[in-house]
């Protein structure tokens, strides 16, 4: 079983908090299993946004582990990030925005491999 979107979220900003990074929640989902966007805005226009990996690629051995993946390698204009958003919440209300600023871009978020 999967931790609660709402746990996993407050863990997330403690995480970065530590390491001395700011991070708000943008939008609140549903608390039990609401979907995570995490935009790192890198305070030059630009930013990143990772979004839920698909199902296909978790490993069954370990369910509860959230995975993200990038929707660029590169940074976007934030313009372009926000658009998606807007298109993913339309999607899906239930989801969580979370926004971080790092100008290196850090975001401690275990990522799926190509």
């Amino acid at each position: 079983m999967r931790l609660k979107s709402n746990i996993w979220v407050a863990a997330y900003l403690r995480r970065c908090q530590t390491a001395g990074i700011f991070g708000a929640v943008r939008r609140r989902g549903a608390e039990e299993a609401g979907a995570v966007f995490v935009k790192v805005a890198l305070l030059d226009g630009n930013a990143m946004l990772y979004v839920p990996a698909p199902q296909t690629v978790y490993d069954d051995s370990r369910p509860i582990e959230r995975l993200f993946m990038p929707i660029s390698k590169d940074p976007l204009p934030e313009q372009s990030v926000e658009e998606r958003l807007k298109k993913e919440i339309r999607f899906d209300p239930d989801a969580w925005i979370v926004e971080t600023e790092d100008r290196s871009g850090r975001h401690f978020l275990d990522l799926t491999r190509d």
